[in-house]
């Protein structure tokens, strides 16, 4: 729906119809105001296009962005055009397009989000659900180190869609992983733009206590995503970034020697980083990342070994991941997760 010469898709619609593109007023007007307001782009005519519908249809709004969308019924056939950039595209269809196809009712959602097991598991585990639903709907989708399911319902307000719902999520969370693990343990919040990081830091904040982290293979990445929320500075006062063997013995005072015994790939090593990360900056959490990112192994450990330490003030405790089969990328992405997954669970314990 865009002003440039390969966007065609309201040209097509509209020559196979018969129909001839008009200027939906509200649009131009929403063009107008976005020009005025920046002078320093230049307003060419192939934008006036971004304005236009299909003669005869009902315009929908652009929440985010200026190309109108469009619905139009031609001979019982509903005919839909929306823009392609996401950002543009969920506002569109979620506020726009969805209220106006259900007459008297409206499509209300819930996110449940998971860490801990993968999709193809949770689907396994929700099976007849999944294969026998109607209405709830229930929709799984991957994402890096994580899966969400997307429960869904039609209905006219939020409390008759609220009573739906909770009784699927309570069907989801009620089973088990192969493992006998419920999934309400690993189910660790609901939305769309929750995740473990933005959790663990209003839980931090919430519970008044502060966390530091001495990171090898994740470079500082755990720390970096603690800082990309504001008022992370009330938590995190300051933490270490200790690559090579001889920083994390120079930077956290570990003797050389015990390092080059226990390698730096190893439950000891975390423990003595989480330790004496938390020692030097007084804070109530240390936590530390040790491990191979790859792709060559390291000290006989293949890529996607890491090693996780967390100490506070009543003990250290170190787990040990397996992210094989992973970018270099990814490994560090998931080991930071698994990170703030291990943060939350001992918040939660307090």
């Amino acid at each position: 729906l865009g002003p440039t010469e390969d966007d065609l898709t309201k040209q097509t619609l509209a020559k196979f119809l018969g129909k001839e593109l008009v200027f939906d007023s509200q649009a131009q007007e929403k063009l107008d105001v976005f020009f005025a307001q920046r002078p320093d782009y230049a307003r060419t005519p192939n934008n006036e296009r971004q304005a236009q519908i299909v003669e005869g249809a009902t315009p929908l709004p652009n929440e985010t962005g200026l190309a109108v969308g469009g619905m139009l019924e031609v001979n019982g056939v509903t005919y839909v055009v929306l823009p392609g950039p996401p950002s543009e595209l969920k506002p569109m269809v979620l506020n726009q397009l969805l209220p106006k196809l259900m007459t008297g009712s409206k499509l209300y959602s819930r996110v449940l989000r998971f860490f801990g097991i993968g999709e193809s598991q949770l689907v396994t585990i929700l099976s007849d659900l999944i294969d026998n639903q109607t209405d709830p709907t229930l929709a799984p989708y991957a994402k890096t180190g994580e899966v969400t399911l997307r429960l869904s319902t039609k209905a006219s307000n939020q409390e008759e869609a609220n009573q739906a719902l909770h009784i699927l999520e309570h069907q989801i969370l009620g089973r088990q992983t192969f493992e006998g693990i419920s999934l309400r343990d690993l189910c660790y919040g609901y939305g769309e733009e929750a995740s473990l990081a933005s959790i663990v830091v209003e839980e931090l904040k919430k519970q008044g206590k502060t966390i530091t982290a001495a990171e090898s293979l994740t470079a500082g990445l755990f720390q970096a995503t603690v800082a990309d929320f504001s008022g992370a500075s009330s938590i995190f006062k300051g933490g270490f970034v200790t690559y090579s063997l001889e920083e994390k013995s120079k930077m956290l005072d570990i003797p050389v020697k015990d390092l080059e015994e226990h390698g730096v790939v190893s439950e000891f090593t975390a423990q003595k980083m989480a330790e004496q990360a938390r020692s030097k900056t007084q804070s109530d959490f240390g936590l530390s990342l040790t491990g191979v990112a790859g792709p060559d192994s390291l000290e006989g450990h293949p890529a996607g070994t890491v090693f996780i330490g967390l100490a506070q003030e009543h003990g250290t405790e170190v787990i040990k991941v397996n992210i094989g089969g992973r970018s270099r990328a990814d490994v560090r992405h998931i080991a930071v997760m698994h990170a703030f997954n291990l943060v939350r669970k001992a918040l939660l314990s307090d």
